[in-house]
Formats: C-alpha cells, structure tokens, sequence
C-alpha cells in the first residue's frame, strides 16, 4: 500500500528565512498590530500621583511617555523643566483620574519643588485642567489595571457587528476568541452553532461596542442567513436578556479609538467599476453600484450576466473598502481583468460592456488615492489569514506588487488556495512571528514523505524531528487501530504523561516554553509516548544540547530500558545522543521522576500525575540553590559538548557558509497556556527569552554556580541578588534587586565605565544584547539617554526586546531619580 501523505513539520522562522533567502516584511507596515499593542496611555493626559514626600496628598501630572506598563510622569507646574520627572510602574504607583480625589475627599497639594511657582492653586489647577485629557480610569482602577486594552475583549464579551452582505442592519455577536485582537465571532442566539462563526480584527470598520446601532439609528435585526434558525419572539426574547446583561459584557468605549473613520462617498446607483468580491479575493472582475444607503454605505454586487443566475455575491462598502477600483484601472496596471460569468469571449472591452449595459463608469473622484509608501517588496514573507478558511494562518509570500496591493501565494493551507489580492492595511496580515507570539497555530509549509505501510510511522531523528501534532496523531491511531502491528497491552501501554507547567522548572527548562507544551501526551505505546516527552522537554530548554547531554545514557551505569536517539539543534549545530526509555508502564512514573531530577527541576513536572493545585514537593518554596542542595552537588560540565572518551554524542555542523541568525522577537507579551499560571520559577533565574543566545562558558558558569553556597557563588559570577529582607548595603558595585522589581544601586549610574554596564546588562534577561552595549562603548551617562525610538533606531531593534530593554533602562533611570538625582 505505498502511498504518498504530508507530513507537517517543526516550523522555525529563521530557519525558513534563512533556507529560502527571504526576507520578512517590515513589522512598521502592519499599523493594526502596532495599534494593538499600545497601553491605552498616551503622552499629553493627565492624572492624580501621590506626592512622594507627603504621601497623603496628590497633585496632577502629565505623561511624557509610556514603555509597557512604566509610566514616565511630570508634575504639573514644571513647564519644560525635566529634572524632577520620575517613572512609576501602573501596577503599583498611587494613580487616579482626573477628579478623584475631589470625589474622595483627598487633599491636592503643590509639591515643595514648586510651591514658589504656583502662589494660586485653585487658579493654576483651572488653567491646567481646562480642556485636558484625563488617563482612562479604567486601565488605573480595578480588574482592569495594569492590563493591556486588548485584553479586555475577553470571550464572553459583546458587539454589534453589520451585516455586510446585503443590508446595513447590525445584530449582537459573543466573543468566542480573542488572538493578539483577533476576534473569532458568533451571532448571539446560536448558542453552540459555530457554523456562521466571522474571523474579524477588532478595529474593523463593520464591528462596534453594543448601543452602536440605536445611536446611529440602525435596526438590531439577525442577518437572513440565520434568522429562520429562531422565531420572532426568540429573537426578541434573546434581544431583551442582552440588554439585560449589557453592563457585565460590555466593552470599554475607549478600545475603538483608533478605528478607521468613515467618510462620505460619492457614488450614484448603476455605476461600474472594477472589484474583488472579499470572500473570493482571487480575481479582478466588472461590478455594479446595486444601491446607495446613504452619504457612508453603498451595496456592490459583482456582475453576472448569465440568465439562470439568482442573485450575484453582494456586500455593502465604504468610501475606503479595499477591493474596488475604477474602471480601466487593471488595463492601465497591465493586470487581467475577468470577465463576468456569461461574457461572449474572452477579449472584455469596456466601452463596449457600458454600451451594452446602458450604464456609466464611477469617476476617479470617488476612489481614494492608492499610495505605494508601504514598505513591502516583492518576495518578503508573512503570515495571511486564508480567505477560503479563515480559521487558517498561512505562510505568504508577495509575489507582485501595484499602488497599494498585494498578491499574495499562501503555503501550507489544508487546500490548495490561488493568489490572494490583498489591501497592505487589510487586517488579515500580520508580521513574522505574530501567530507563535499569540499562541496561534500558523499552518507551516508541507513536505511529501511516503509511507510504505498504513502503521505508526516513527521517523529518524537525523532525518527529520516529528512535530508534537504528529505523534499525538499517531498516538491517536495507535488507540483506534485494533490491527496495528504494534501490540498495545496493558504492560507496554504508557498512561497519560502531564506537563504540570505551574511546578518549579530548574536551571535548563524555559518556564515560558513549558507553559506552551500540550497539556498530556499519550496514552500510547511506552517508547514512542516517552520519545515525544523527551523531545519536547529538549526543545523547551534554553539549551537544547544542554538537556540532551544530561539525558544522555552513561555507557558506564547499568540500564535496562531501551536506547533511543534523539536529536537537539542549537546555534547552528546539530546533536544526537542516545537516551534511555523505559519500555513498561511499571517503570514509567519512576522513569519520569529520575528525568526530573537529573534536570534539576521538581520532580512532579512531568509524569503520569497531574498537579492541580498545590505540589506534593512544595516546589514553589524551594530555590535553585535549595534544589541543587537536595539533590547534591553536580559535576561541572562543558554545556553542549560531548565530553571526550565514552560519550555517545554527535555533532553535526551546519553548511558553513550559513550563519543561523538571532532569534528576535516581535512582541512583548507570548501568550501561556492558562492565563492563571503562577510562576513559582525564583526570581534571577535565566528564564528570559534571551538566554540561549549567551554564550557557552557563560552558561556554564551560571549552571556551576548554582551547585555553589551562597558566598561561593557571589566571588564566581557577578550578579544581581534577590532578597526581601535582606538590609545589609552591598558590596562595592553590587547591584541589589528586589522581587518587587525596586533596583536599588550602591553606586551612581552617572559614574558607571561601559564594563559596568555591560555587566549589568548581562545580569538581565537581555544579556545578549550586551555585545551591542560593548561594541557601541554605552557607559552609564549614555545609558540614561537611551529611549525607546532611540533603542529602536539606533540598535535596529525589533519592538519586543526594545521594550524588554528599555523596561530594564528605566529600571535604573528611576533608581537614580531616587537615590541620587537631588
């Protein structure tokens, strides 16, 4: 039964960028990404702060500038006077909105550095506050504190989305799902019918916050395609509980700011003009102006001139809808234009169709200006969503490029799709990365393999590495195919394995990685279940060659499980070693539990318990250094090389004339697992996502150390120490960190050599970015000038780890405000 399948494959960016020689597009270009990563804060409003030296009275500041969830504030009074500006972290700074203390009887008092100033407050706080703009109270008070807009689209969350196809009539959609601010939506009443569910960015123009259509004067109506699914008094039935509950699912007013504006058209009934119908975005074709709303909406339909035809595909559009052009526009860019369906030949002329047809062309005036000012070029990489699927995130790749479209070819969709025409501000693009940052599942690129037999394939390691969808299919088949040649009985047969991410992860696990893994694997055949797990706890490490040199099997020990190799890659370079497996479920639990400890992490992390709420090894109280203690001193090793002599791992070099690229990240936040994970993880461990670019003598100078006291390790690597009652002044050029994040610096940042930097750059999670530091000769004046577009710019920084360094830059620019900026 030879035959041929697809084989879905562990998908890396810079691994595909680096294969193909391409390129990504410019993370600038996706304006409604970079809209939905703001904190709802901007420079200009304006709050009530604690005054630091009287803690019981306020008085108003202004923003100057925002990094995550730092605050950079000014007194009000200060003019342009720069001095006294301070930083405060929303979380746990005293902020309130405009008026709040008028409302809670607190006192509004100048601060002493400029009480000369202001001889009338009453008077100056009327100048200030005339016409001012007041920082959202809902981002300062509450649940919603701290947190980024976005995230307040939870599901369960409703809107007023139009109905886009043949009328201007809204109805109430649930939240089902909200990836990075895309919103997977469902008519309200359908309950658990997700067959009309809508994929829509949340700044998209037809998508509003309920009350929208009452106020504009819009019917709340159930789109046709759904309204015999309920009758009348159903739907008003439904109607009514709605606004019932109007105030528990509401969504903040403020998120739609930023939404495109609507402005007038100029289209008449009857005019032609050239489209792309949206649902099948494929082909340039003649439509009509079918009809006219008003001054905002028009509805399209696309021109079929076939006589047994019902309706042609309709939707209703604005004066900026991508998609529409006038006519001769495909002529003039040298594009096909096709004919409708029912068109005698193939050879479309357009004075003759108007003739025919009795109907005028739209003038020029009322399309909007096409601009080409978008920074894609032909072959740059991204993700689309795919239009015959929207469910699917797909690779893309520009193939051609006219004013201000894409044509877009996806790779890895279920069906084969053809060339998209997209819009550069359609919001179904996104940048490299956007789906692994948001914890979305991009369809990657598919390879043929042949399977000789219809059985559980497992494929060698130095051919290829399975990805986690395909074992757990495997598994699957291995439960539901009673003819297998492989035996499933009760002694081979592993039990369910759990990654309990909430327990302590050790000195080689990424904490973050862990979280992401699938919540089980198996159950399964003991080998092939055991094999995934390993796989996916080397691919979760820091190090990948790291966690395979300690699993590795010590030819010297006595074993009685079964050899299996395994492969890492890290910097380039691929390892394989071979690793023990237990073969019966018997000795599965003990088998888990010996992994754990040898990679120093608890040993309920993994295994056929799942952890619920609290670990049976009280893991969350334990530090590294405790850890290490318990289970006693480890030789110091080389980190990712095979020790010489016995050991059974290989190193296999990359092309040399490839150099693997850095790793760099988009965006801040990487969505977990479950949001209500604890990360018991001590704090100033390496768990940042920049530790695997160190290099190795640096890891393993932090891994040896580890093993050390406490006095032992300080003299080995210089780094920060964390500690919350710890009042003993530190030592000469330590610096002091606390797990509430206040820095406290024993000596001024003004006064500190580029190495000072360097060193403590390198005691963050943004040590990799130190040779930057070093290389640019950054000392500590030039680090407390350092901003973001300065970082961003000057450094050629993606937005995500420009903002994880500057959060540790304004770390310490607030610690000297305190500590010795007077």
């Amino acid at each position: 039964d030879a035959g041929s399948s697809v084989e879905e494959m562990e998908f890396n960016w810079d691994e595909y960028l680096e294969d193909t020689g391409a390129t990504a597009a410019p993370h600038g270009s996706f304006k409604h990404v970079d809209t939905s990563l703001q904190n709802g804060f901007a420079p200009g409003m304006k709050l009530e702060v604690a005054v630091k030296s009287d803690q019981n009275t306020y008085w108003v500041a202004t923003i100057i500038t925002t990094c995550g969830q730092l605050l950079l504030l000014r007194y009000d009074g200060y003019g342009e006077d720069r001095k006294a500006d301070f930083w405060c972290d929303i979380l746990t700074a005293d902020l309130h909105p405009i008026g709040w203390c008028q409302q809670n009887k607190k006192i509004l008092k100048v601060p002493e550095g400029i009480k000369d100033k202001i001889p009338d407050q009453e008077e100056f706080l009327q100048r200030a506050l005339k016409g001012a703009c007041s920082a959202p109270a809902n981002l300062l008070e509450g649940l919603h504190r701290g947190k980024n807009p976005l995230d307040l689209i939870a599901p369960g969350s409703r809107l007023e989305l139009q109905n886009v196809r043949d009328s201007l009539e809204a109805w109430i959609v649930n939240v089902v799902d909200n990836v990075g601010g895309r919103l997977k939506l469902r008519y309200e009443g359908l309950e658990d019918l997700d067959k009309f569910d809508q994929w829509l960015f949340y700044l998209d123009p037809f998508l509003h916050q309920v009350g929208w259509a009452a106020q504009h004067g819009y019917s709340l109506q159930p789109p046709l395609a759904i309204r015999s699914l309920r009758s009348e008094a159903d739907w008003q039935e439904i109607l009514k509980k709605v606004k019932e509950e109007e105030e528990e699912s509401s969504v903040p007013t403020d998120l739609f700011k930023d939404k495109p504006v609507i402005g007038v058209h100029s289209f008449s009934e009857g005019m032609k003009l050239e489209a792309v119908d949206p649902m099948a975005p494929f082909v340039i074709s003649p439509a009509t102006v079918l009809k006219v709303y008003n001054d905002k909406y028009f509805l399209i339909e696309m021109d079929d001139l076939r006589p047994e035809r019902a309706a042609g595909q309709r939707y209703v559009c604005h004066v900026n809808s991508a998609g529409i052009f006038p006519v001769q526009w495909s002529l003039k860019n040298g594009l096909h234009l096709s004919p409708p369906p029912g068109y005698p030949g193939q050879d479309f002329d357009w004075a003759d169709y108007l003739k025919q047809c009795g109907a005028e062309a739209a003038p020029q005036s009322c399309f909007p200006l096409l601009t080409s000012d978008h920074g894609f070029k032909e072959n740059m990489k991204l993700e689309a969503v795919n239009p015959v699927d929207p469910e699917e995130v797909c690779i893309a790749t520009v193939t051609k490029l006219k004013d201000s479209y894409l044509w877009l070819q996806l790779e890895g969709s279920k069906k084969p799709v053809p060339e998209c025409i997209v819009s550069v501000e359609s919001m179904n693009i996104f940048p490299v990365g956007w789906c692994e940052t948001n914890g979305y599942q991009l369809r990657p690129p598919r390879k043929a393999i042949v399977n000789k037999q219809k059985k559980i394939a497992v494929v060698q390691p130095e051919k290829q590495i399975l990805s986690s969808r395909t074992v757990h299919d495997g598994l699957k088949n291995q439960e539901l195919n009673s003819s297998d040649s492989v035996v499933i009985n009760g002694k081979y047969c592993c039990p369910k394995i759990y990654f309990n991410h909430r327990c302590f992860s050790g000195p080689y696990l990424n904490k973050g990685r862990i979280a992401e893994l699938p919540q089980s694997v198996g159950p399964g055949n003991c080998v092939l279940v055991l094999k995934e797990v390993l796989t996916l706890l080397i691919n979760a490490a820091y190090k990948p060659s790291r966690v395979l040199r300690e699993l590795q099997l010590d030819e010297e020990a006595a074993w009685h499980g079964h050899g299996e190799t395994l492969k890492a890659k890290y910097k380039g370079k691929s390892y394989r070693a071979t690793v023990e497996v237990v073969r019966t479920a018997d000795r599965v639990a003990d088998f888990c539990r010996k992994t754990c400890i040898k990679l120093e992490c608890c040993p309920n992390l993994f295994g056929p318990q799942m952890v619920l709420d609290k670990c049976s090894e009280n893991c969350s109280v334990l530090t590294k250094t405790k850890y290490t203690h318990y289970y006693g001193k480890r030789k110091n090793k080389r980190i990712g090389r095979p020790p010489g002599g016995h050991s059974n791992m290989e190193v296999a070099m990359k092309k040399p004339n490839k150099r693997r690229k850095r790793r760099k990240h988009f965006f801040v936040h990487k969505k977990k697992r479950s949001s209500t994970s604890v990360d018991n993880t001590p704090a100033g461990s390496p768990q940042g996502s920049g530790a695997e670019d160190e290099d190795d003598q640096d890891e393993s100078e932090l891994s040896h150390s580890l093993a050390q006291d406490r006095d032992k390790r300080k003299r080995k690597l210089r780094t920060f120490s964390f500690s919350d009652d710890e009042n003993k002044p530190p030592s000469p050029k330590d610096i002091k960190m606390e797990v509430a994040e206040k820095l406290q610096l024993d000596s001024n940042p003004l006064e500190w050599s580029v190495a000072d930097v360097v060193r403590f750059l390198k005691s963050t999670d943004c040590a990799p970015l130190a040779r930057i530091f070093l290389d640019q000769e950054i000392d500590g004046q030039a680090l407390l000038l350092l901003t973001l577009p300065t970082v961003q710019e000057c450094m050629d920084l993606k937005l995500g780890p420009a903002i994880k360094l500057c959060h540790h830059i304004e770390r310490v620019k607030l610690a000297f405000y305190q500590q010795f900026a007077n």
